[in-house]
């Protein structure tokens, strides 16, 4: 993989909830049913490669030929359930917030082409938003500007209504990032 090492971290933040689940159900198989319930979710809206992958790893799987045909991010997701079960010390935190100079880019990226009808982008986004709604706080507030950002809200004010501080920077950030992809 030629990823960013900035990316490649985001990447792993966003989806560490995941990444630790999948890690712990394989290890403790009575969390699995909760595990599938996950991936059926995941599948529907439109991560089956990603799920595809995941089972291969639950059924025993742990060679690094999963990671062919996947994209970018899918790849950095199975290659760190791989790594977390060799060593459960590479595992992300997943309680640990997202630095907003990091996720602004790629956040005004995905809402950026979502808005412009890219099923693909919208698929992220979506699942980005269901994984912080089961989070706390300014994440979880967050999670439900998604939609109106993609519909086209740019009133930094009206965005902010609900969050704190830390969650206003990061749509400040988002809005600078979208204002410069919008005017090209």
């Amino acid at each position: 993989m030629n990823i960013a090492p900035e990316k490649q971290q985001q990447i792993l933040q966003v989806h560490a909830g995941l990444i630790v689940t999948i890690v712990k159900a394989i290890n403790d198989r009575s969390l699995m049913p909760n595990v599938e319930q996950v991936l059926k979710i995941s599948e529907e809206n439109g991560w089956r490669q990603l799920v595809a992958a995941i089972r291969k790893i639950i059924k025993g799987d742990r060679d690094n030929s999963l990671l062919n045909g996947l994209d970018e991010e899918d790849s950095i997701i199975i290659d760190a359930i791989l790594k977390g079960l060799q060593n459960p010390s590479t595992l992300p935190d997943p309680n640990q917030q997202a630095d907003p100079a990091m996720a602004a880019p790629m956040f005004a990226q995905l809402i950026h082409e979502a808005s412009r009808g890219d099923a693909n982008a919208l698929s992220m986004l979506g699942s980005m938003a269901e994984q912080m709604s089961n989070t706390q706080g300014d994440l979880a507030r967050f999670s439900t500007l998604l939609k109106p950002l993609v519909d086209g809200e740019r009133d930094t004010d009206k965005l902010c209504s609900k969050i704190g501080p830390q969650g206003e920077s990061l749509v400040v950030s988002i809005l600078s990032e979208l204002a410069k992809l919008e005017a090209h």
